[in-house]
């Protein structure tokens, strides 16, 4: 059944107060929730792929139309909201354009562990390791969506994969591609020797290179900052790669690099539909 959606004029309306000073509370945090922008991300959010659930929807009266269907599908179609977008970026605290906003609800996290497949089935994930910038985060989870990676996994350093900008900038992605962070006291290797997966450490400075790689069934892609890149101790226990490139250059952004890496692998494993 559809809600009909309610109409409100009130830039204070305690309906609303979740989606107030949205840029200010992204750096502090939303008490388990989060924010989706945008019709395609929200479509993703109420789609039976989505780990999570909307709270709550919050559009321009001229959207709710196209979303009506999306809506009535939804398992559990949560309230609506319609507000004029001068309502809706007097709430905010910005100018909003597209009109169409909606909260989420985290849940419980599962354990990185839980959403690897066992063996000896063949397994695909990417290890985040220190990622601060969320356009990279949002990018590696586009790109794990589009290889088919079974999970991505990041370490305590790296950002929050559900960061507004981060869902933006992964088309989505972040709202089905499964994942979890690294369990507390355990490294890369560690995790890696757990759950049978050979850990690939990409690197510039690698002298193996990955297009001469035999792809193994069950991988672990550890891809670290740009700058710095992965510690030591991690490439001296992993399998450093290289990622080929034009003489006289040798830096990826590190999302090109995920990208590059899993659709290499994913080919290999036989993830890809025909071409």
């Amino acid at each position: 059944m559809t809600p009909d959606p309610e109409d409100l004029g009130d830039p204070d309306d305690r309906r609303l107060e979740p989606y107030t000073r949205m840029r200010e509370r992204d750096l502090v945090g939303r008490a388990g929730r989060f924010i989706v922008e945008g019709e395609v991300t929200l479509r993703l959010l109420l789609g039976r792929r989505s780990r999570f659930r909307a709270e709550s929807i919050l559009i321009a009266p001229e959207r709710w139309p196209s979303l009506v269907a999306d809506v009535a599908a939804c398992p559990e179609p949560p309230p609506v909201y319609c507000a004029s977008k001068v309502v809706m970026s007097a709430v905010t605290g910005f100018p909003i354009h597209r009109g169409v906003l909606a909260i989420g609800l985290r849940g419980a996290e599962p354990a990185a562990t839980a959403l690897v497949p066992p063996p000896p089935a063949p397994a695909l994930v990417v290890g985040l390791a220190g990622l601060t910038n969320h356009d990279n985060v949002g990018a590696a989870f586009r790109n794990a969506a589009a290889f088919g990676a079974d999970a991505v996994i990041l370490d305590g350093e790296s950002c929050d994969p559900l960061y507004r900008k981060s869902i933006r900038v992964s088309a989505g992605a972040a709202l089905i591609q499964p994942f979890g962070r690294l369990p507390a006291g355990q490294d890369w290797l560690r995790l890696a020797d757990a759950l049978d997966l050979q850990p690939l450490a990409f690197s510039p400075g690698a002298t193996e290179s990955l297009d001469a790689l035999t792809v193994p069934a069950r991988a672990l892609l550890i891809l670290g900052t740009e700058g710095p890149g992965l510690d030591a101790a991690t490439l001296a226990q992993a399998r450093p790669l290289r990622i080929p490139m034009a003489a006289g250059f040798d830096s990826l952004n590190v999302a090109t690099a995920a990208g590059i890496a899993l659709f290499t692998i994913a080919r290999g494993q036989g993830r890809l539909g025909p071409t």
